[in-house]
């Protein structure tokens, strides 16, 4: 359902509010076989489809088709991964303590605890990811995966893809036996504010700016029944670089490091805007050089190019900020921004003294390459000027494993969600362990938007007590009909305490 009259929107908001609601009522009793058909179900629908909606998602953000087609991909591996995640049932966490009257600190009665569905969720989609962060992306999959409703605010970038794929998964989940409105759609802008707002919305998912997202998180809790706002806000994902590692592979990392910052203009949330590397360090000719081969990109859209230029401008600006490689920048007749990947360098003191006109991130293909004295503590660099953001990346040379490294290591993963030792950050593995969130200002709450983990996000826990089993939720019940795992901590157990 989509929102667009302003003269009516209240009403719109409200009946959009009251189908999740309803919708919840079936989805939250809906069997884990059902559950998890609808998701497949909507994965193989987009796959179907993937000729017309990948077409569609390029005209309007400009991304390559490949890209595209690697991303649809992608969106229907996350469906696919939370259709197992709710057969398994290991997110439920379920726990049984036995009635005990002989319990160490008195008796205890019968408790039975599991994490349940919070309720219809409100997702932002994202216009980096008009797949895997958009209307079926994995805020979506996770959120049905626990059993919410999902009302998504599409992202003005790629609207008629929006609404294309809302319509292809929407029935694949009825075709399933899931209810009407268990996914549902809105274009409005003030609708979607609307809605975190309402009453009948129990959570919120959002991927984009931190300046948006800090604003919706402020509104979600400022309502008289504060929610949970899960906000991805950015990321500048700082590269540190040791000596050795420089010493031993030099053209290799620095090739790489191009090709992460320019990699889809370098419009990733994971994009390293800045690498850290040795004072007197030669990187000039190998930025070049790498960065020569990168053929123009097109934006995503007007809005996006107005802050890329904008922020370019700015970080140019500072007295000690000297160019390496300078970009392309022009405009089509359309108003869209055609770029090629811009590097500059700075050293650590006049950094440090720029502040937010070169340490805010940077959407688009630029990064930063910043230049430490020997002998700089690293550690206390990323604390005091990164102390936030999704991925941490440190190349160490060979043998580099002592007691300084494995401070360095511990401190770089109290300030990301990712730590990675070699590689780079762009690229985000759809798999159980992954972690994408880190520390404020990356995320708004601790949590990830990637991964099987990704679920506990719209989950809440609660307990049964002395609960006659026919009164029940099913993977209570002493018959376990869902079949699902179960620590119990039986009768007497406490004798060992």
């Amino acid at each position: 359902m989509t929102a667009t009259a302003a003269s009516d929107l209240d009403r719109t908001v409200d009946d959009v509010a009251r189908r999740a609601t309803e919708a919840f009522a079936g989805l939250s009793r809906a069997t884990p076989a059902t559950r998890a058909d609808g998701l497949r179900r909507a994965a193989a629908a987009l796959g179907d489809h993937a000729d017309e909606l990948v077409a569609t998602a390029h005209v309007e953000t400009g991304l390559a088709e490949a890209r595209l087609r690697g991303e649809l991909k992608r969106t229907q591996v996350q469906l696919r991964l939370f259709a197992h995640v709710v057969e398994d049932g290991a997110y439920l966490d379920v726990r049984l303590d036995e009635a005990d009257p002989d319990f160490v600190l008195g008796p205890r009665p019968d408790l039975r605890r599991a994490l349940w569905p919070v309720g219809p969720v409100v997702n932002f989609a994202a216009s980096n990811f008009p797949f895997a962060f958009s209307v079926a992306g994995g805020d979506t999959a996770a959120a049905l995966a626990a059993g919410c409703p999902v009302i998504v605010k599409a992202h003005p970038g790629h609207p008629w893809l929006s609404e294309r794929t809302a319509r292809i998964v929407a029935g694949a989940l009825v075709e399933a036996g899931l209810p009407e409105d268990t996914l549902q759609l809105v274009t409005d802008q003030d609708a979607g504010v609307d809605l975190l707002e309402h009453p009948a919305v129990r959570a919120a998912a959002f991927t984009g700016s931190q300046r948006v997202g800090q604003l919706l998180a402020a509104r979600a809790a400022a309502r008289p029944d504060p929610i949970p706002f899960f906000g991805e806000l950015g990321s500048v994902n700082p590269v540190l670089v040791s000596a050795a590692a420089l010493e031993e592979r030099a053209d290799v990392l620095l090739t790489g490091y191009v090709a992460s910052v320019s990699g889809s203009a370098g419009q990733l949330c994971t994009k390293p805007g800045f690498l850290l590397v040795p004072e007197g360090t030669a990187y000039d000719d190998a930025v070049v050089a790498a960065a020569a081969d990168v053929p123009e990109h097109r934006l995503l859209n007007p809005s996006i190019a107005d802050g890329y230029e904008r922020r370019v401008g700015q970080a140019l600006a500072v007295d000690g900020v000297r160019v390496v490689r300078s970009g392309g920048f022009r405009r089509d007749a359309d108003g869209q921004a055609w770029v090629t990947p811009t590097f500059v360098s700075v050293p650590l003191d006049v950094l440090r003294g720029a502040g937010d006109a070169v340490l805010d991130e940077v959407f688009g293909p630029f990064s930063v390459i910043v230049e430490y004295p020997a002998g700089t503590d690293l550690a206390a660099v990323v604390g005091e000027l990164f102390p936030g953001n999704l991925t941490l990346t440190l190349h160490l040379g060979a043998g580099e494993t002592g007691a300084e490294q494995s401070a360095l290591v511990g401190a770089l993963g109290r300030c990301a969600g990712r730590v990675l030792l070699g590689g780079w950050p762009t690229g985000v593995a759809v798999t159980p362990a992954m972690q994408h969130g880190g520390p404020s200002p990356a995320t708004t709450t601790d949590g990830t938007s990637v991964g099987t983990a990704a679920i506990g996000r719209f989950l809440r826990g609660v307990t049964f007590q002395d609960a006659p089993q026919e009164l029940l939720p099913a993977p209570l019940r002493d018959d376990n009909p869902w079949d699902v795992p179960r620590t119990v901590s039986p009768r007497g157990a406490s004798a060992e305490w």
